[in-house]
């Protein structure tokens, strides 16, 4: 891959994302294993943890924009490796929850702070090339944490996931410090927390680009988490599918992340970014009508494009507006941006499982579906309607 981002960052975001990810695969099998847990207590440790990217995120940007990067990205890495080896000792799921989220919201700051300090350490020409290696190094980690987890639980120890947690989090503190610590740049002013968050949610609204970016990213998260809430019914309901067979064709996704962020680089050299962006909400929209076919043909080849698609067009829009972000953003409000972006989409994630999920009770799994298509379609118009289809190349 062309361009890729230091060696030292993609260690770091790769061991905050895998220690991450492998503690939310790890936690249900805890619960449920350890603990005896029914769902409401698996579901509420899955919230917990997921519910420092929503409250967490906001304030870190601050702390992104005031403090040297790759400091936030050691101090991350260091209580992620520590919090998790708590949360291993966790003698039960109240404590399991606290260590957790605790674990996430260490997390957060350092995920912001890697992708803030790439335009400090490659030329702007490389901002595609790294932002997408960074991005295949999450998806890796993404990938692999499932079946990780599902090891420990198999072994008869599913609590020792939560030591590999550690572990990935131990190789992103050794990385981290490899990283140069360099300052970051001066402010005029320094307002209070809350004043700072506010000048990074005005400059979204105020930078068109980036308030498209938020509005697709919004109404794309609604629609694809509408959707997720009701593939498993659908596959092995409506569809006829084994659980194998679901399995084999939801793993499609994640081929998709993989090869869209090893294409991104080449595609971005070949095209502009404005195809980039349009290929995540258009591809996404063609999933579903992939998903949709799949009562009238092979059920599970349909299943399997669509999940591809909402793989590989995302991984592409992903990479491009990352790098557009890096363009029109000053250095000191990239993580104040950054967190705001990541605080709209996880605020209306479980918004749309909840629409899809509710739908899905009421008129089926089909008709979740066409909500999510709808949610894509809208995604698309407004995309259209902006000024991102038209970019030829980054602005300066």
């Amino acid at each position: 891959m062309k361009s890729i981002a230091p060696p030292a960052l993609l260690a770091t975001l790769m061991g905050l994302h895998a220690a991450d990810q492998i503690t939310l695969a790890a936690l249900p099998l805890i619960a449920t294993l350890a603990f005896g847990a029914g769902p409401a207590t698996v579901g509420a440790l899955v919230a917990a943890q997921g519910a420092a990217w929503l409250l967490v995120a906001l304030p870190a940007g601050v702390l992104v924009d005031r403090t040297p990067r790759a400091l936030v990205l050691r101090g991350a890495a260091i209580g992620a490796t520590l919090l998790c080896m708590v949360a291993l000792i966790a003698p039960g799921t109240g404590w399991l929850a606290l260590a957790a989220f605790l674990a996430a919201s260490a997390v957060v700051p350092g995920v912001l702070a890697a992708f803030s300090i790439v335009p400090q350490l490659v030329p702007r020409s490389n901002l595609a090339g790294a932002n997408a290696s960074l991005e295949l190094a999450r998806a890796i980690a993404t990938l692999a944490a499932p079946p990780l987890a599902g090891f420990c639980a198999a072994w008869g120890a599913p609590e020792a996931a939560l030591a590999l947690a550690a572990v990935a989090g131990l190789i992103a503190t050794v990385a981290a410090f490899r990283l140069p610590l360099i300052g970051v740049p001066v402010q005029a002013e320094r307002p209070r927390i809350v004043a700072a968050i506010l000048e990074g949610a005005r400059f979204v609204r105020a930078e068109p680009h980036l308030t498209a970016i938020a509005l697709v990213a919004i109404a794309w998260n609604s629609a694809f988490f509408a959707l997720q809430a009701v593939l498993v019914p659908l596959a092995l309901g409506p569809l006829g599918l084994s659980p194998a067979a679901a399995g084999a064709a939801f793993g499609a996704h994640g081929a998709g992340l993989v090869i869209g962020a090893l294409v991104a680089p080449w595609l971005g050299a070949r095209t502009s970014p404005g195809f980039s962006l349009l290929a995540g909400p258009l591809l996404s929209a063609l999933a579903v009508v992939a998903i949709m076919a799949a009562p009238f043909g092979v059920a599970v080849v349909c299943l399997a494009l669509g999940q591809f698609l909402l793989g590989f067009g995302p991984m592409l829009w992903q990479i491009a507006q990352t790098s557009l972000r890096h363009s029109v953003t000053p250095a000191g409000l990239l993580g104040r941006v950054g967190a705001t972006l990541q605080v709209a989409v996880f605020g209306v994630r479980p918004l749309g499982a909840l629409a899809g999920g509710a739908l899905a009770a009421w008129r089926g799994p089909e008709a979740a579906v066409w909500l999510a298509a709808f949610g894509f379609l809208v995604s698309l118009l407004v995309l259209l309607r902006s000024p991102l289809p038209q970019l030829r190349a980054l602005p300066a």
